[in-house]
């Protein structure tokens, strides 16, 4: 079972198309806030001090799947709650529920890999297994 992290967000007006409302790649953006955000809250460090340690560069997305059922507009808070959904041997797929209150805004998920520079070619990135450690720290 995975831990569950919640990441608080402040609509901007700036955040909002003319109509008042969140443009839709925002709730993307801020999916992709919580996995770090979810990561270091599990008591993983940043990536750039990963990428200096262990040669960890991230975990960049390869797949995102997103449902909208809810508007949000500025001036409201929302709520990105982020789990690990499934852990493959180099993939996992973070789940984010976006909430306000308890009002079910957007839901989605992403697959992403942790990877290295590749040591053939430094210009390319490579996935690895996913650490064991990590895996342990966020469960």
């Amino acid at each position: 079972m995975s831990k569950v992290h919640v990441y608080p967000v402040n609509v901007q007006f700036g955040d909002c198309d003319p109509a008042g409302i969140v443009f839709f790649p925002n709730f993307n953006r801020w999916m992709d806030e919580s996995s770090l955000a979810f990561f270091m809250a599990c008591g993983v460090p940043p990536w750039r001090e990963l990428v200096k340690t262990r040669g960890i560069v991230g975990t960049p997305l390869l797949e995102i799947h997103t449902k909208f059922l809810r508007p949000a507009t500025y001036g409201e808070t929302i709520q990105v709650h982020t789990s690990v959904e499934s852990w493959a041997n180099k993939t996992f797929t973070h789940r984010h529920t976006i909430k306000r209150g308890d009002e079910l805004l957007c839901e989605g998920t992403e697959v992403r890999a942790f990877v290295i520079r590749n040591p053939d070619n430094p210009d390319r990135l490579k996935a690895i297994p996913v650490p064991e450690d990590i895996k342990a720290l966020c469960s």
